[in-house]
């Protein structure tokens, strides 16, 4: 049996390290690959100041590759993913049943690219506006649960809940 690979996709600048560490962990831990993917080669910078290798930058990225496609956030993730790009990704990855995830400001990005239409989730809400995002995108907004998993879809609050963010997407990868 292959092992499945798990595409983590991260701010070159700006990416919540907590987010990133803890879910890769558990992940590789559960016998899965993770590969990381940003919007540029080289080395990222998270929001504390450590780094990670780019394996992959985000435009050479092939859906089919992977069985999940993971959003992680962190102050620069919409400076740096909110966009086509990243949208025409998660729109090929939800057409090709794979699952998807986002933490803490990055399910913004799913909301977007109109994944989660019709679903339920939850996500970072420190500036008051997710709940207006989530009405605009057809969402139906679950701001008291920490992680929620809606068919192949998986988005958490934040850096407080990334082992339990992780742990989900392991759940649902061993489902599939």
């Amino acid at each position: 049996m292959k092992t499945k690979k798990v595409l983590f996709v991260i701010a070159h600048e700006g990416y919540q390290p907590v987010e990133y560490n803890e879910p890769k962990k558990i992940i590789e831990d559960a016998g899965f690959h993770v590969i990381t993917a940003s919007n540029k080669a080289g080395t990222a910078t998270a929001t504390d100041g450590s780094t990670t290798p780019v394996d992959i930058e985000l435009g050479k990225v092939r859906v089919n590759d992977y069985d999940g496609i993971i959003f992680i956030g962190g102050s620069g993730t919409l400076d740096n993913l909110d966009n086509e790009q990243s949208y025409q990704l998660i729109q090929q990855a939800e057409k090709n049943y794979k699952v998807i995830g986002a933490i803490c400001i990055a399910t913004r990005i799913l909301a977007k690219a109109a994944i989660l239409n019709s679903k339920k989730a939850t996500g970072w809400d420190g500036d008051g506006a997710l709940a207006k995002i989530y009405e605009h995108y057809n969402v139906s907004y679950l701001p008291e649960i920490n992680v929620v998993t809606d068919d192949m879809t998986i988005t958490a609050t934040g850096p407080k809940v990334a082992k339990d963010f992780g742990h989900e997407i392991v759940d649902l990868l061993e489902r599939t």
